[in-house]
């Protein structure tokens, strides 16, 4: 069976592209990564990646292939997957109905690989397991345009981990077909509690019935077909009462009052009174989260702000970065200002009338908010 899967080449994506959003991507990537001795090679790779020097991409069982710059012939190999170990990761496959179709969803579960590891089964490679070959003339391990078809290799892998089975040695088609022939293995029995023991026990006294004590005015209802307005009037009691003792505990569990306004007027549209505005658009794109990042400037530890620093400088492969004036959690870059949140995003915001206003969705990677087109930010 020719189980092999061509794919068209990809376009040159912006500086702040980022590769492997998911963590069987990452994996694969951290394979290849510190396989590398030359951090060079790996930068020049991942331009190469980004520039669109990596032509019609063929996965086939065991080796994935491109021609890159044109010119040079570049293959990765991975080792395939035994069939006896095969036979063992569709067992584990099988146990668990919800497997079979998160795969067939794009997900690559991790109870699925940590299941198949326990059973001599590795999915993801680790250090070595990626032998990348060449014919360029540079001797590094791997060369650049094998490093660039490994990230862009993360692409396909983001979009679908049947990539990563493909490469262990087996297709979607022939996977699920070998599924359906096979019977689930029953779920053991649990220990349970003997029915003489249960019975024994009785039937425990319900609890008391919750007070329902309203001091509010129930709304004025009509009457109509199908409607009960009685039901509807002690429903709309019932919910005040509810919405009652929340408050009366501290609004919602962590938030304070102020943040709570914010998060209501966020939530349901409520116009809660002047100065809100740019509060109630934090808190859509980021929560309390976001809200902090518009409202407190604090200082991250600086290996997170150096993280943050190589990862801009990764970004811009081939060009300059650009000039960040710094303060605290801020970076800011002319009409552009970037937040380090509490959470370890970064929020951005732009310039508005002589105020900084939330202007987007956080990400992790700087990088990838300064390549957004500007017309995305909002």
């Amino acid at each position: 069976m020719n189980a092999a899967r061509g794919f068209p080449a990809f376009a040159p994506q912006h500086a702040g592209a980022r590769f492997a959003t998911s963590w069987w991507g990452r994996a694969w990537i951290k394979a290849m990564e510190d396989t590398s001795l030359d951090q060079k090679l790996l930068r020049k790779g991942r331009a190469y990646a980004k520039t669109g020097q990596v032509g019609p991409i063929t996965v086939s069982p065991g080796r994935i292939a491109a021609v890159t710059e044109s010119e040079y012939d570049t293959v990765v190999r991975v080792e395939q997957l035994t069939d006896a170990a095969w036979e063992r990761f569709l067992d584990q496959v099988a146990a668990k109905a919800g497997h079979l179709a998160a795969l067939l969803d794009g997900d690559m579960p991790h109870d699925l690989v940590e299941a198949a590891e326990d059973a001599a089964v590795p999915l993801l490679p680790a250090v070595g397991d990626l032998e990348p070959e060449c014919s360029c003339p540079d001797w590094g391990h791997p060369c650049p345009h094998a490093a660039a078809l490994c990230y862009q290799a993360s692409w396909l892998l983001d979009a679908d981990p049947f990539v990563l089975l493909l490469l262990r040695g087996r297709g979607e088609a022939e996977l699920v077909e070998a599924l359906q022939r096979r019977d689930v293995p029953a779920p053991a029995p649990s220990a349970g509690v003997p029915a003489a023991e249960a019975f024994a026990a009785g039937v425990p006294s319900l609890p008391e019935p919750p007070p329902f004590d309203v001091s509010f005015a129930p709304p004025t209802l009509v009457a109509g077909p199908g409607v009960d307005v009685a039901a509807l009037t002690v429903l709309a009691a019932s919910a005040a009462s509810r919405a009652r003792e929340l408050l009366l505990r501290g609004w919602l569990p962590g938030l304070t009052e102020y943040q709570d306004r914010v998060r209501l007027a966020a939530e349901h549209d409520l116009d809660l009174g002047p100065g809100l505005d740019a509060p109630v658009r934090a808190w859509r794109h980021g929560g309390a989260d976001g809200l902090d990042a518009l409202e407190t400037a604090w200082t991250p530890p600086r290996r997170e702000l150096a993280r943050a620093q190589a990862l801009l400088e990764a970004g811009w492969e081939g060009e300059r970065p650009p000039e960040i004036e710094s303060w605290r959690n801020r970076w800011t870059l002319g009409t552009v200002q970037l937040r380090y949140g509490r959470d370890g995003r970064w929020y951005p915001f732009t310039e508005r009338d002589g105020r900084w206003w939330p202007a987007g969705p956080p990400e992790r990677d700087p990088a990838t908010l300064l390549g957004r087109p500007d017309d995305s930010w909002s």
